[in-house]
């Protein structure tokens, strides 16, 4: 779903010029899940970084993307990952940031390996686990922003006005034959 596709963006909102959600991904190729997930957030005007970790090809990167997400500022992190799907459970291992994990459709299992890869994760590392594929990405990025609207009055002000959008475009159009 493209930002425009949704309500119009909240003013935007930062920490210092930071941004409060990390977006990551296993590999390049899981932009075309994990972009529906920024776009929630640019929807709602929450500032956001997106970055390729792998937990197989980078671990020292991914380690330290955990270690310093707090400092930096991040209040959540968007972790996407195929097959072994890795990554959400590791960066979890290594951050009290709350960790937001989306299964992305694999070839081999249809994405039903990186489901149970992410949402089995042992007893004192929670690890968040949304549906698989693009839906959970986007209710990832819903997600994240319910978690900051709390705190952030811009942010629940715009996630108040994209769901009063979505309920009054199904009432709009209640009639399928239409």
């Amino acid at each position: 779903m493209a930002a425009t596709e949704a309500t119009a963006p909240a003013q935007s909102v930062r920490v210092e010029g930071r941004p409060l959600v990390g977006i990551v991904m296993g590999s390049r190729s899981d932009w075309e899940t994990m972009q529906h997930a920024a776009a929630r957030l640019e929807a709602l005007g929450v500032p956001h970084e997106v970055r390729v970790v792998s937990a197989h090809r980078t671990p020292d990167v991914l380690f330290s993307y955990a270690e310093t997400a707090a400092e930096r500022g991040l209040r959540a992190i968007i972790a996407g990952a195929g097959g072994a799907a890795h990554l959400p459970g590791m960066l979890a291992s290594k951050t009290a940031v709350p960790v937001l994990g989306v299964p992305v459709q694999s070839k081999a299992l249809n994405g039903m390996d990186s489901l149970l890869s992410i949402v089995q994760m042992p007893a004192g590392v929670p690890v968040a686990t949304f549906a698989i594929g693009n839906a959970g990405a986007a209710n990832a990025g819903l997600f994240a922003a319910a978690m900051l609207a709390n705190e952030f009055p811009a942010i629940a002000a715009a996630l108040d006005a994209f769901r009063a959008k979505q309920t009054d475009d199904v009432i709009a159009n209640d009639d399928p034959r239409k």
